[in-house]
């Protein structure tokens, strides 16, 4: 994996020095067609009833999301919804319109993080 080094300061005390810290690289997008013909390549399955499937995936998961549920993906890990509000004083002054960002939670499963950690190395992109 490569990267690049990036100066920034600590945003907990800006007087500090700025220091050097690594950042990830990317090396593109991986699509859901590009998916599609992996696992083809894998399978009896064809790249179109693959992508067929990927997609009915991705038009279900809001879905169960909204009900409040947590979505385990196998080995990948799971998806959940967090919210962030304003506070209030009282439970009496809560409202629903107090809720200001809704975002998608994705924590990995054990085994996914150590099959990234396995034979991972790093390489500095050079400029």
């Amino acid at each position: 994996m490569k990267y690049k080094l990036i100066e920034r300061v600590n945003p907990a005390n800006p007087a500090d020095p700025k220091k050097w810290y690594a950042s990830p690289v990317n090396a593109g997008k991986f699509t859901i067609k590009n998916f599609a013909k992996e696992i083809a390549g894998r399978s009896s399955l064809t790249r179109g009833d693959i992508e067929n499937v990927l997609n009915n995936f991705l038009d279900e998961l809001p879905v169960f999301l909204k009900l409040g549920m947590s979505v385990q993906l196998g080995e990948f890990g799971t998806l959940r919804l967090g919210i962030s509000s304003e506070g209030t004083d009282t439970k009496e002054q809560f409202s629903a319109a107090k809720i200001r960002n809704v975002k998608i939670i994705f924590t990995p499963s054990s085994a996914l993080k150590t099959s990234l950690k396995d034979d991972l190395a790093f390489e500095q992109e050079q400029q």
